[in-house]
């Protein structure tokens, strides 16, 4: 069997690479909550505060998620540098951007709520790998996830995970129970699917 290994020298990705990338992770990231808002499920993050402020206040989704992480563009200025915080608000725009766009291409509303769910969860949590491994994030939580695995070491996986339960359990008001069951299915799968392909170390290239 040929072991890979690992370059010398780590050289980062192109600008070319980036561009390509961080609208494509963007785009997976707002079909999984377009799938989600569709069944009024509800994931974690700042992604999850968005849901259930736009359930109580009936606000647009993709406007919701777009200002409430703004407060978060502070601590990746001072913490994860001008390049990150560009391309996390770049990523961010065109997550709420792409909210809004899809109901107009696609009807999804006779969705069973667990394929949604975990469709979601799955298309969230690449799209999430995607934005990490370009130097950006989907903001919000994910800053603080970011920032936490590179200064502490701490797997951005489990990191999001515990923010993600906290908003879960936020959640049990205003979410109906059987959807909000498949909804923590899709969260599970979300954090395992970045826990188990973001650890730091892993990636090169």
């Amino acid at each position: 069997m040929t072991v890979v290994e690992p370059p010398a020298e780590i050289k980062p990705h192109a600008v070319w690479e980036d561009v390509l990338a961080i609208p494509t992770g963007a785009f997976l990231m707002s079909w999984g909550m377009y799938l989600l808002s569709a069944i009024d499920g509800v994931t974690g993050g700042l992604a999850g505060v968005s849901f259930l402020t736009t359930y109580v206040t009936g606000w647009s989704l993709g406007l919701v998620y777009f200002l409430i992480n703004v407060p978060f563009y502070w601590l990746a200025v001072r913490r994860m540098g001008w390049a990150f915080t560009v391309k996390t608000l770049i990523a961010v725009g065109l997550i709420s951007v792409g909210v809004g766009l899809h109901p107009h291409y696609i009807d999804v509303s006779g969705i069973q709520p667990m394929y949604a769910a975990i469709f979601a969860g799955l298309t969230i949590g690449t799209g999430m790998i995607v934005l990490f491994r370009h130097g950006a994030s989907a903001g919000g939580f994910g800053i603080l996830a970011q920032f936490l695995q590179k200064t502490r070491g701490w797997r951005a996986g489990y990191v999001q995970l515990a923010l993600d339960l906290c908003v879960i359990a936020a959640s049990v008001a205003l979410v109906d129970w059987r959807i909000l069951l498949v909804s923590i299915v899709g969260g599970v799968l979300l954090n395992l699917v970045v826990a188990i392909n973001h650890r730091p170390g892993r990636y090169f290239g």
